[in-house]
């Protein structure tokens, strides 16, 4: 399945109905009064998260919406009937903002959360409503109102507990296969991951949480060099941050504070969730370079060394991760 994590759509709230003009027929009435009804409401435009979706791929072939219009009123003081809400359906975590202002409109997260972003039209009057002492048969009735319509864009943000962040080729796909029944597409060249993925942890008895794995960043990622820019959002809603460094890089100190700074840029708060900085693919390193790593600190902490092959310091993570998110 392609992953779609942006959409822009046109909505159209339905029209109003019509209200009527009309006068009462009855046998033994000779001069019947009106009794045209009101138009029915339009129907409004609802989005509705839903966790059976995962992404906006839907969007892309189909980008406009359009609410059904309301009934026109009847005779006999009848109001026409209000039309149905038209319900679109998004993944949890969506945020849905006003394509033209830019102003967020609502930001669904919550499985089942609703949000009407476009009213339907008001129905309009039927001749029975201007009805006066001195105008007993008006012959005037009001068209309904017109629904809302707007240009919204859709961004989906997945929902995760720890979000892995790393350069191409660090080992992140490895891990979460490891830990998880995710299976990414995994190879020894760069940005083989070319779309978010999520695993679940099982983590000991009746214990889990999610690991989101996102494309390798690279430096200028948050101006749009490499990939990182189209899926550094998807850790923004993350609880914990999971920083992989290549145990063969021969500056990881550089790489770490490389990564940090792509964050920052991204969006200062990143910076403010718990870290855990892991040494990956420590089976590629000789004696000399293992004991080198072993003495490193990042921010006064040492790494946990990993071996997503061996199963090297896999629990020991895993471990860490557990103790920040449910702190969370």
């Amino acid at each position: 399945m392609q992953f779609i994590d942006e959409a822009k759509i046109q909505v159209h709230a339905g029209k109003g109905g019509n209200g009527v003009i009309s006068f009462r027929h009855e046998k033994f009435v000779p001069k019947g009064g009106p009794d045209g009804g009101d138009g029915g409401k339009g129907g409004d435009v609802v989005f509705r998260a839903s966790r059976q979706l995962a992404t906006l791929l839907d969007f892309r072939y189909k980008r406009d919406y359009k609410a059904p219009s309301g009934a026109p009123g009847e005779s006999s003081n009848k109001t026409g009937r209000s039309a149905d809400d038209l319900i679109i359906s998004v993944p949890c975590g969506t945020l849905i903002r006003n394509a033209e202002t830019k102003e967020t409109v609502c930001d669904l997260v919550d499985d089942g959360a609703k949000f009407i972003v476009a009213h339907g039209g008001k129905g309009g009057h039927g001749n029975a409503r201007f009805a006066t002492p001195t105008n007993q048969a008006p012959r005037k009735a009001t068209p309904g109102k017109p629904g809302e319509e707007i240009l919204l864009e859709l961004e989906l943000k997945l929902l995760a507990d720890v979000g892995i962040v790393g350069f191409p080729n660090v080992g992140k796909s490895t891990f979460i296969s490891v830990v998880s029944a995710a299976k990414p597409k995994i190879a020894d060249y760069p940005f083989t991951t070319l779309q978010p993925n999520l695993g679940i942890v099982r983590y000991k008895e009746a214990k889990s949480f999610v690991v989101a794995d996102i494309p390798g960043l690279i430096e200028g990622a948050h101006e749009g060099r490499g990939l990182g820019i189209q899926f550094l959002r998807h850790i923004e809603r993350t609880k914990v941050l999971l920083i992989l460094i290549d145990a063969m890089s021969a500056t990881p100190k550089d790489d770490y504070q490389i990564l940090l700074d792509e964050l920052d840029k991204h969006s200062p708060d990143m910076l403010d969730k718990p870290r855990v900085t892991v040494i990956s693919r420590i089976d590629a390193a000789d004696k000399a370079k293992r004991a080198t790593l072993t003495r490193l600190r990042f921010e006064r902490k040492a790494p946990v060394l990993l071996s997503s092959v061996t199963g090297e310091g896999v629990q020991p993570i895993l471990d860490l991760l557990w103790k920040a998110v449910s702190k969370k």
